[in-house]
């Protein structure tokens, strides 16, 4: 449990701060849950300070910049509620647990994206644009993530499905080919089955692509992966920024594909939304 060790070491070395960086210091001692989800302009102008002297406050605590500083504030905040999240504390109102949540996916969604490796993605979307047949695997938080992507993905004119069952994965798993794509969703890559499946899913002749753990047991069975590196411990926390991060890799994976299909495939994506308009109400019916 991480306690209060960000905001002890902060307040321990405001004597030794010069007078830029102690006014940071002092803007997020007075409010450290409104602090975790300000940017870095809005904290900058509220210590009448440059972006440039965050940066460099956020370093001085071992922070690799901004966003990465605000993860680790965000875990400061009395370390967490067990099977909550980190970032909430167990008398917080509505007001403050509701800031810390939102603070707490908005840092971890910045600091993704900063890390994400963009010739990774080339990759993956390369094996997403050659699939002959997808298949989506996840386990509780991460199944809810496959369902999602199978969502996006049936809109390319292949086969896509999704499972959450591991049994069912295991036999879907069994029964690929050469050809077929198999995309595993795992925050920490340790379960044990979906490592498993991966290792017979490649052994079948599939590609196994990982959105997980970077040097886990999974990402060791997949032919290629997309790191998921957000500092939370699910084993003790629901999942909450890990998903959401997870939400996003799918929705740049397919604008990936989308934008390797070009233009003559826009016309196919407009005939699905148009099949939904009879299924609506007319914008402002209800007024």
């Amino acid at each position: 449990m991480v306690s209060h060790d960000l905001l002890d070491r902060i307040r321990h070395r405001l004597d030794e701060l010069n007078r830029s960086e102690r006014k940071v210091a002092d803007v997020i001692l007075a409010d450290p849950g409104t602090a975790t989800s300000m940017s870095i302009a809005s904290l900058a102008h509220a210590a009448s300070v440059s972006e440039p002297t965050v940066n460099r406050f956020c370093r001085s605590f071992d922070a690799k910049g901004y966003p990465d500083f605000k993860i680790k504030l965000a875990q400061s905040l009395a370390g967490g509620t067990p099977y909550v999240s980190q970032a909430v504390e167990p008398g917080d109102a509505a007001g403050d647990y509701t800031s810390k949540i939102f603070g707490a996916t908005i840092a971890a969604l910045d600091l993704a994206r900063r890390e994400v490796d963009s010739a990774r993605v080339e990759r993956v979307v390369d094996y997403l644009t050659q699939a002959k047949q997808l298949h989506f695997f996840g386990l509780g938080a991460s199944g809810a993530v496959a369902q999602d992507a199978q969502h996006k993905f049936f809109r390319f004119n292949i086969p896509v499905s999704a499972y959450v069952d591991v049994l069912m994965q295991r036999m879907v798993a069994a029964s690929c080919h050469t050809g077929d794509v198999v995309v595993i969703l795992s925050y920490t890559g340790r379960t044990r089955e979906l490592v498993d499946i991966a290792q017979v899913a490649r052994e079948n002749g599939a590609v196994v692509l990982g959105i997980t753990a970077p040097d886990s047991p999974l990402a060791d069975e997949c032919t290629e992966t997309l790191a998921v590196t957000a500092p939370e411990d699910t084993d003790h926390y629901m999942p909450m920024t890990s998903r959401m991060i997870q939400l996003a890799l799918i929705d740049v994976l397919a604008t990936g594909v989308t934008l390797r299909r070009g233009e003559d495939f826009l016309p196919h994506l407009k005939k699905i939304k148009d099949s939904l308009k009879p299924t609506r109400f007319p914008a402002g019916s209800g007024e």
